[in-house]
């Protein structure tokens, strides 16, 4: 095994650690917090929940990263100290320690640098994720379910809470679409690098012959509005349709006409929501997904981005993002960055992780050639 340069791997941290810290703007972030202390210790703060949840998530994720990079300061500090100590009394046990405490530093600094690259706009939000089956029958329906159990479980791996707010099943296995929360502090900026056309080459489990079959999903993912947000919408603009709530098979699960479809007539924008209890709760729903529709157009139309809207994406051929192959071989692959993994399993069953981070910087270094 070659020898560590344990003396240039230290510099190396602390000048990616001050480079952390410097965009994370500590003192700014020590302000924000004390103001956010102050609102979470308001007496009547919790006669709005929802305000409520949102101030303390943001608290907790604030303090969560001054504390995290506090903690990494300190790591490097005692890896220091442990090199020194492994050096003086040649212990190779402690060496190796240093070793695995060095990798350790990197992956966390390595995620927190990510957090820095989340200064777009709307990036602090909580998102509507919306997975939309493409090109390739019953299997592009099966592959949306596929992907939204991907989400979900990530989501889950990291503790944020989801809420599923439509569902519409395809007829023989799947879903046509389906919608729902990620209700965690930046899950828009995260998960926004996800939006585009997946496509999947697999064995198809409904072909009787056995063939391989190659469907496509589209992935789209708005910023949730927030009350603060002006996007008002005349009522003169909107139709709204109320249906019963279906399961799998089509198969009604209501006897009432709750479930709500929502189109905006001037964009042609559509939403349907069936997964609350009443119609007033889904037409609620579906009003807010609308808002933060035509939220996130409003910004790309005053940034003049003429770039696709997620909803827009063909789920066909030519427009793919990323390839989930099954069959001839196993391989995951992000066409924009070329991050791959060879474990399809791992991947849908929420490890994401990396594409993520790739999908991140990715973004970065093109708005950065943007700029240039």
């Amino acid at each position: 095994m070659a020898s560590i340069d344990y003396a240039a791997e230290i510099r190396a941290l602390r000048a990616t650690y001050e480079s952390v810290a410097a965009v994370s703007d500590a003192e700014t972030l020590q302000k924000e917090i004390a103001e956010l202390e102050q609102q979470a210790v308001a007496p009547d703060l919790w006669d709005n929940p929802d305000e409520a949840q949102k101030v303390t998530s943001q608290l907790s994720h604030k303090q969560s990263k001054v504390d995290r990079l506090a903690k990494i300061e300190s790591r490097i500090d005692d890896l220091e100290v442990m090199v020194e100590l492994a050096e003086d009394e040649d212990d190779q046990e402690t060496r190796d320690a240093a070793a695995e405490e060095l990798e350790s530093i990197r992956k966390a600094l390595s995620e927190l640098e990510i957090q820095t690259l989340l200064a777009g706009e709307y990036d602090e939000r909580e998102a509507v994720v919306t997975i939309r089956s493409g090109a390739g029958g019953v299997d592009a329906a099966d592959f949306a379910e596929i992907l939204m159990r991907m989400y979900l479980r990530w989501a889950e791996r990291h503790g944020y809470p989801t809420k599923v707010l439509d569902t519409s099943y395809a007829e023989e296995a799947g879903l046509k679409s389906a919608t729902f929360e990620v209700k965690a502090p930046y899950a828009f900026g995260t998960l926004s690098v996800e939006a585009g056309t997946h496509r999947l080459v697999r064995i198809s489990p409904f072909d009787n012959q056995g063939r391989r079959q190659t469907s496509f999903a589209a992935v789209e993912v708005i910023p949730l509005i927030e009350s603060d947000d002006t996007v008002e919408i005349p009522e003169s603009e909107l139709k709204v349709d109320v249906f019963r709530s279906s399961g799998p098979g089509g198969q009604s699960v209501n006897t009432t006409d709750s479930a709500v479809r929502m189109t905006h007539v001037p964009t042609g924008i559509v939403v349907s929501m069936q997964n609350e209890k009443s119609q007033i709760q889904n037409r609620a729903a579906a009003l807010r997904v609308l808002q933060s529709r035509l939220l996130l157009l409003r910004q790309e139309e005053a940034d003049a981005k003429k770039k696709e809207m997620a909803g827009d994406v063909k789920a066909s051929w030519g427009d793919q993002m990323r390839s989930y192959v099954l069959n001839p071989y196993q391989m995951v692959k992000d066409l924009r960055t070329n991050y791959e993994e060879g474990n399809p399993s791992s991947v849908f069953d929420g490890g994401i992780d990396k594409f993520i981070d790739e999908g991140i910087r990715w973004r970065a270094g093109a708005r950065r050639d943007d700029e240039d």
